[in-house]
């Protein structure tokens, strides 16, 4: 089965949780490879991306920079490691089965904070990962944590989630920077 790679190591400040690779992004081999998703130009503009462009010496990231974040303490991985035209194609079954993989996966990376990309991905985590059946969930930081890992979630930066703007999105890793700090 083609998919991404984990791009996990130890004792990263962060994680980027993705709700599943999408087929464009495996066939490119790099996370959010799509031009039109928001993650690259809103983290490229937020102070959370400050110090790996400095290191790096871009101005802005892209998909091709998804690995050296590793050295900058940025990691990136998904609930579900099955590529997907879009997540709406992802079948109910493989939620039960990856989720406790990515459990599995966090725990041994131990990263600061895991920040899910939306609701959607942070839900089933919730139940079939944590064993939390019922709460209300909303974005921001999470009250739950996986050990010493806290937990972050952002909006969604797929084109398809059209209730926030780029700005926003930003906006949204900007929080994330403050909470990380």
């Amino acid at each position: 089965m083609a998919t991404l790679p984990d791009l996990l190591a130890p004792g990263l400040a962060l994680v980027f949780v993705g709700i599943n690779p999408s087929t464009y992004s495996v066939a490119r081999g790099h996370y959010f490879a799509r031009r039109a998703n928001r993650f690259w130009p809103a983290f490229s503009r937020s102070a959370l991306s400050l110090p790996a462009r400095a290191a790096l010496g871009a101005t802005a990231l892209g998909p091709e920079h998804d690995r050296a974040l590793l050295a900058h303490g940025i990691g990136f991985t998904d609930v579900v490691k099955l590529a997907t035209g879009n997540a709406g194609e992802i079948p109910a079954s493989a939620w039960a089965e990856w989720t406790p993989r990515l459990v599995r996966r966090l725990r041994r990376a131990c990263p600061r904070v895991a920040c899910f990309h939306g609701l959607t991905g942070y839900r089933p985590f919730l139940r079939l990962g944590l064993g939390i059946e019922r709460r209300e969930v909303a974005l921001g930081p999470q009250p739950e944590s996986l050990g010493a890992t806290r937990i972050y979630v952002v909006p969604n930066p797929s084109p398809a989630n059209a209730h926030f703007t780029p700005a926003e999105q930003t906006a949204w890793y900007d929080r994330l920077a403050e909470f990380l700090a």
